[in-house]
């Protein structure tokens, strides 16, 4: 039995195989069917063949410069591909050029290459002449990058490799296995970590390394911690631009304050962040002090912030050449103090806490003065009450055309130059101060930028300086040659006790509660105007002297100074300014008694005897009681003094509310 199924399989065997010489027969060279000349069918299945991860390298030749070399053929893993975003594509969706299965496929010349940018345009494109933009956003995302990706950087021409960019699209995202998982996902996180390696791996090897041991790179990589910076964080995604240019700069220190608010913030109130918020890069930024891709903890040895390297680190800006060289104080300066941190830094706790005080207490004092003050005369003119009429003793004088001397020639022109020295002053000022406003950057673009601002300001302030220390010299050698002049008497510009009864009594006659004081030849209010010059010169100059020359400063004071000094300017200048151009101008200017404006009394040097009468009514009495008022009578001014006057105030005063408008926006604009 065995023998017989022996000899049958033999048999059957033999059957089968001339079938099959048969089959081959019928299918000679020459044959024109259609089984001999069909290609195998492109499917995943067939490019995985060769394409899949688990065989063995395979390598394909390629030219690079003209000479001929190879490269390893592309490999997919089949298990990340079914969960990328491309997973639902066929292969020669993408690679449309490719015809067969074979080794060294034969490409279809007239057929588009692979092409990312293509592929994804022409979807959008399509998405949105069906009216499925708002279906599909993430395609409208994908086309925003796109046109970021393609003035950046790496869209630049390889030089090495011709006809290539930089970095094409698969070269970051992969395009076989990419796939963004949903925030807050384990997946997510370990796509986070992947990024340095992605940027590092490829190009940028030596600043992975870097990268690997600096504070990101430790919590990153170490400890897993997706909020920590990557690559992409500060160079972008798809608009990476080349790191020398000032764009990135700037942006790079912004990017750096999506992490480190607090720390934006302070770097912002020094001069080195106001200049970059003006939109110039030539100051130290973040990466000048910590560092960029090694950034270290301060209480790192090798940090260039830490205590022992913080010197040195000035000294690469401040090294003697284009800046003065830093000294000792420099390291001692804190870039990111700030003023609620009492514990880190109490100095500035206590001098931002007085700064605020003196700015509440003046404006508050002085802007109820002026409401009060407006509102009781208005009220009075439209009651008609006379103005306070005094006895001349029948003395026969044209109170319209006669005029009293106020102040002399040198007086008129010190308060002329001292008004454009302040408003220069407050203009380039302020641009600094409030930077991160609209204003201040085309401001600062259209005086030349940050370093002729700041020429210009220094100049102002010097001629500021000047004329108050001539204006102090002549004023001191003329009273102490004067035996009789009286300190304390009522030509003096001294405050007394009369002032003070003057101030009670003007509120009194606010609320209706009793007559208008009497001032002498210098209302309180006045004396509060003449010397609250003298002290802005001294709070506002010697502050502004310690930051000008911060070498010499640093020589003999510590660093926090600097600080206290940028503090107490910029605070103090901005009283002097919103002061002079409501609560100055209000006294002078806006009065219902002094309308329509300007008074040009400081202007043409004179007074009419009706206004002296009503400004000056106790001086106006003692110069008629003693008889001198006739001796100081002179002639009113010709009329195109009167007018040169009048347009000369207008622009001084139009000028002045102009800068009040742009300090308080910047002002508002800061919160």
């Amino acid at each position: 039995m065995f023998e017989l199924k022996s000899c049958l399989r033999s048999a059957l065997g033999t059957v089968l195989m001339l079938v099959a010489m048969g089959v081959g027969a019928a299918t000679q060279p020459g044959d024109t069917t259609a089984a001999a000349k069909a290609p195998a069918k492109l499917s995943k299945e067939s490019c995985l063949s060769c394409h899949e991860n688990k065989h063995a390298k395979i390598k394909v030749p390629i030219v690079i410069d003209g000479e001929e070399d190879e490269r390893d053929l592309r490999q997919v893993d089949p298990r990340k591909f079914a969960k990328s975003v491309h997973s639902s594509l066929q292969c020669t969706d993408c690679h449309k050029n490719i015809v067969d299965s074979q080794k060294n496929h034969k490409l279809d010349a007239k057929a588009p290459k692979a092409d990312c940018i293509s592929c994804h345009t022409d979807l959008w494109a399509k998405a949105q002449q069906e009216g499925k933009a708002a279906e599909k956003q993430r395609l409208g995302v994908v086309f925003e990058n796109i046109e970021a990706y393609k003035k950046s950087f790496h869209a630049k021409e390889n030089k090495d490799i011709p006809g290539t960019p930089l970095a094409k699209c698969d070269d970051c995202h992969a395009s076989h296995d990419f796939d963004v998982p949903p925030k807050g996902t384990e997946r997510r996180t370990a796509w986070h970590k992947s990024i340095p390696e992605t940027c590092g791996s490829k190009c940028h090897e030596d600043q992975l390394d870097i990268y690997s041991a600096s504070v990101h790179g430790e919590e990153v990589l170490d400890k897993g911690n997706s909020k920590a910076a990557v690559c992409t964080d500060c160079h972008s995604a798809h608009s990476v631009t080349g790191t020398s240019g000032d764009a990135f700069k700037l942006k790079n220190t912004s990017d750096c304050g999506t992490c480190h608010k607090q720390e934006l913030k302070s770097f912002h109130d020094t001069y080195h962040g106001q200049v970059s918020k003006l939109g110039f890069a030539y100051t130290a930024r973040c990466v000048s002090c910590h560092d960029s891709h090694g950034i270290k903890a301060i209480e790192d040895p090798k940090s260039k912030v830490h205590p022992d390297n913080r010197l040195k680190t000035c000294q690469k800006c401040h090294d003697g050449k284009k800046l003065p060289k830093a000294t000792d104080g420099f390291a001692s300066f804190h870039p990111h103090a700030n003023t609620h941190d009492f514990a880190k830094y109490p100095v500035m706790y206590v001098a931002s806490k007085f700064m605020i005080a003196l700015l509440i207490g003046v404006f508050a004092f002085f802007w109820l003065h002026s409401g009060l003050w407006y509102y009781r005369e208005w009220q009075d003119r439209k009651a008609g009450k006379p103005h306070h009429r005094i006895d001349v003793k029948g003395l026969d004088l044209n109170e319209e055309h006669m005029h009293i001397e106020r102040f002399a020639l040198g007086w008129r022109i010190g308060h002329l130059l001292f008004a454009l020295a302040t408003m220069t002053l407050v203009l380039t000022g302020t641009t600094a101060l409030f930077a991160n406003s609209a204003w201040a950057p085309v401001v600062a673009k259209a005086l030349g930028g940050p370093q002729t601002l700041g020429l210009i300001h220094r100049v102002a302030a010097a001629c500021f300086v000047a004329i108050f220390m001539i204006h102090f010299v002549y004023v001191m050698q003329k009273l102490l040659r004067d035996k009789n002049f009286r300190w304390f008497g009522p030509d003096s510009l001294i405050p007394n006790w009369k002032d003070f009864a003057d101030c009670w009594g003007m509120f009194k006659w606010f609320v209706g509660k009793g007559e208008r004081p009497k001032f002498e030849r210098w209302a309180y209010y006045e004396k509060f105007d003449y010397w609250a010059v003298f002290w802005g010169v001294n709070i506002i100059g010697w502050s502004g002297m310690m930051l000008a020359f911060p070498h010499v400063t640093a020589e003999y004071l510590p660093g926090w100074v600097f600080n206290v000094a940028t503090l107490v300017h910029a605070e103090e200048a901005f009283l002097a300014a919103v002061f002079l151009f409501t609560v100055h101008f209000f006294n002078n200017h806006f009065r219902p008694d002094k309308l329509p404006p300007p008074d040009i009394v400081m202007f043409t040097g004179t007074q009419s005897l009706r206004e002296f009468r009503h400004d000056h009514p106790a001086q106006y009495q003692r110069l008629v009681d003693s008889g001198e008022l006739e001796k100081r009578l002179v002639s009113a001014p010709s009329p195109a003094m009167k007018t040169a006057s009048v347009v000369l105030g207008l622009t001084l005063i139009t000028v002045g509310l102009v800068l009040l408008v742009l300090v308080s926006t910047g002002f508002f604009a800061s919160f």
